[in-house]
């Protein structure tokens, strides 16, 4: 997995999804805070990128960049972020000596020392040369991704590459662990990691020359691509909260016109970037499941409790650490704010009675098995053979609205009124988008 970040990358491939090709290269420069240029060096790389991915297929198993892109809620085989861990994101340098250290690992375990030595002697001669704590370092990330373990045994430790799971387990074996990971991966939060493992399985199972993995026997659909882009931040954020230091970064909120900014490395050309600068303790991080948007639940020292859609910060960084004492009270305070919350609401509680009607010559009440899987804490207060009431107390109507909505005719709001007259207006400007015109 690459070290460094992708936030262009992912602000870049999040665009060309969503947009489908509708803006010019120049308002793709202007959304992104980047010049043309850099826009036309950032497609050249994504599109090398596919190349050198599937430069060992077949031609008609070959691949565009727009391949990559196109939107499909059924296929879930190249997520946009595994396409950019793929890529090997990394500096000439750490790209070159981490494949040095692998290439040397698969002939047997060594030491670090022996390591650096051959890396040393193998690095190109118009790259640096690595130290021991660089090697160390490099070998320290390796072993934390689990690409490589430990051998048994004193001082100096040999490392090893870590293969055992593919090793001890049979064909029949491996390809029923495909499928748990492929399952999994596409339904359970976070995926990156599972798709990362199933991408080696893969090709672990193609190596040994498996003909079952032909036909992909499952698909998936809402299927997000914006939920795993985000991930890429996921795992810092998880690793601040864990370790309860606050984190740094530029923010670029929803309404703003640009979506990323691009460092100002060179004096010569600095420029304003239009996001903000946010210094915030990490408390907790949400996802949206309906429209697939990962939230930062922090605690702000001007603010208090604010939060984040994590798909506009960019540039994050670790700050200083706070008290265990400090980060309880702030986690204490967040959880009474969001107790009534459907989703991270942080308003004034209302209690909202709906009238949710049975479906009509059906064995099976699937309206009512939903409102009770779905329905999180709300309680069926009142019940007769054509319908039932549900209430539930939450902080405001808003984050609630769209899972009432997605009822359609089965579902009437009573109250709040205000509410109630809310949806009735959405809905009669909703007809009047398919009245028919009058002759």
């Amino acid at each position: 997995m690459a070290k460094e970040s992708f936030d262009k990358e992912i602000q870049f491939l999040r665009m060309l999804v969503l947009t489908g090709g509708a803006y010019s290269r120049q308002q793709f420069a202007d959304r992104l805070g980047i010049s043309v240029h850099t826009f036309d060096k950032t497609i050249k790389r994504l599109k090398e990128i596919v190349g050198s991915i599937y430069r060992q297929l077949p031609e008609d198993q070959g691949k565009e960049l727009a391949d990559m892109i196109r939107y499909s809620y059924l296929d879930s085989t190249d997520p946009m972020l595994l396409f950019l861990f793929r890529a090997k994101s990394l500096k000439e340098t750490e790209s070159k000596r981490i494949s040095l250290l692998l290439a040397t690992l698969h002939k047997k375990p060594l030491t670090a020392m022996e390591l650096l030595d051959a890396c040393c002697s193998a690095m190109p001669s118009e790259l640096a040369l690595p130290d021991e704590k660089t090697v160390r370092s490099d070998l320290k990330y390796l072993e934390e991704v689990g690409v490589i373990a430990k051998e048994p045994g004193p001082r100096p430790y040999r490392y090893r590459i870590n293969h055992d799971l593919v090793r001890d387990l049979s064909q029949d074996e491996l390809l029923d662990l495909y499928d748990f990971v492929d399952v999994m991966a596409n339904t359970q939060l976070p995926s990156v990691q599972g798709y990362l493992l199933r991408d080696s399985l893969k090709k672990s199972l193609q190596y040994s020359q498996s003909e079952k993995l032909l036909l992909e026997p499952f698909l998936y659909k809402y299927h997000y691509y914006s939920r795993i882009l985000d991930e890429a931040h996921l795992f810092v954020l998880l690793e601040a909260i864990r370790s309860r230091r606050k984190v740094q970064f530029l923010y670029f909120s929803p309404k703003n016109p640009q979506s990323y900014a691009s460092q100002n490395t060179n004096p010569l050309f600095e420029r304003e970037a239009e996001g903000h600068q946010e210094l915030t303790l990490p408390l907790k991080v949400v996802y949206n499941h309906q429209y697939g948007r990962w939230y930062l639940l922090s605690h702000h020292a001007r603010h208090g409790i604010r939060k984040y859609r994590i798909e506009g910060m960019t540039q994050i960084g670790e700050g200083e650490s706070v008290s265990e004492a400090f980060f309880e009270s702030k986690k204490l305070e967040l959880e009474h704010k969001i107790q009534h919350s459907w989703l991270i609401d942080t308003g004034h509680p209302v209690t909202v009675r709906v009238r949710f009607f049975n479906p009509v010559h059906l064995q099976t009440n699937f309206v009512k098995e939903r409102v009770l899987l779905q329905g999180q804490w709300g309680l069926i207060t009142e019940e007769d053979k054509e319908s039932f009431i549900y209430e539930i107390t939450v902080n405001g109507t808003q984050e609630i609205k769209p899972w009432l909505r997605s009822f359609g005719s089965s579902c009437e709001v009573l109250e709040p009124k205000r509410f109630r007259q809310e949806l009735i207006a959405e809905w009669k400007e909703i007809q009047s988008y398919y009245e028919p015109e009058s002759v």
